[in-house]
């Protein structure tokens, strides 16, 4: 089996994904292991069909500018 180290990750993060992985009852591993072979698993047909719910599902919302908040954003 091969192994990767990823480095200089965020420390919420982490905490983030430990809780993740506690809530699936895995360890911190084994959940990184899931996400993963979720993403790899997942075709551009699947992802285009993922992309049409989430775009039906949030039709009719507003939505404020993406630009306006990355001009107040850059203003901070």
């Amino acid at each position: 089996m091969a192994q990767v180290l990823i480095r200089n990750l965020d420390p919420k993060l982490v905490d983030r994904l430990k809780d993740r992985a506690a809530e699936h009852g895995r360890s911190l591993e084994a959940e990184l292991r899931a996400i993963l072979e979720a993403a790899a698993a997942m075709d551009l047909v699947e992802a285009r069909a993922l992309a049409a719910r989430i775009r039906r599902r949030l039709s009719g919302r507003a939505h404020s500018d993406s630009a306006a908040l990355v001009s107040e954003d850059r203003c901070r």
